[in-house]
C-alpha cells in the first residue's frame, strides 16, 4: 500500500494504491508516501478535475465491501459530471431501501473519483462523509455546475 498527496481547492487529499488499484481517496496528507505510475496518473487526474479540465476518471478501482456497496458504487460511477440523482433513484434501480443506498454512499472509500457527492436526498442536500461535510459536497457540485440541487 502506497499513497500520494494532492492539493486541491477541496482540500489536501491523499490517494491510496494497493496491488495496482486505487482503493481510497481521503482528506489529509499521505501517511505511507510512495510513487507509482498509477498513483501519478491518479494525482494528475484529480488535479485535472480540480482545474476543470477532466469530467471522468479513468483508473482501475477496487471498491471493497458488500455486494450492495459495490452495486451502489457502480451506480454512482454512472452519474454524469454535473448531474445529480437521489438515493431513491439508485434504490429503485437496485431494488433496495433508500436508507441502505445512503449508508453505502456514506461508506464510499473513494470519494470524488466515485462521485457520492452527486447523490442527493429526496428533499435536496444531505450530508457528506468527506472533510467539511455538506459544505464540501456543495463545493464539488458547484465546481461541476450541477443544477439539480437547491441551496
Amino acid at each position: 500500500m502506497i499513497e500520494q498527496t494532492v492539493e486541491t481547492q477541496f482540500g489536501t487529499l491523499f490517494v491510496r494504491e494497493e496491488a495496482g488499484e486505487i482503493t481510497a481517496v481521503g482528506w489529509g496528507r499521505a501517511r505511507n508516501d510512495g510513487r507509482s505510475d498509477l498513483l501519478d496518473r491518479a494525482v494528475a487526474q484529480l488535479a485535472e478535475y480540480d482545474a476543470g479540465s477532466r469530467e471522468q476518471f479513468d483508473l482501475p478501482l477496487r471498491l471493497t465491501g458488500s455486494d450492495l456497496t459495490r452495486a451502489v458504487g457502480a451506480q454512482m460511477q454512472e452519474i454524469p459530471f454535473g448531474e445529480t440523482v437521489t438515493y431513491g433513484d439508485i434504490a429503485k434501480r437496485l431494488g433496495v431501501p433508500a436508507q441502505a443506498v445512503g449508508q453505502a454512499c456514506g461508506a464510499n472509500p473513494i470519494p470524488i473519483i466515485i462521485p457520492c457527492h452527486r447523490v442527493m436526498g429526496a428533499k435536496g442536500l444531505t450530508g457528506f462523509s468527506g472533510a467539511g461535510g455538506v459544505e464540501t459536497k456543495v463545493a464539488l457540485l458547484r465546481h461541476e455546475k450541477a443544477g439539480g440541487f437547491l441551496i
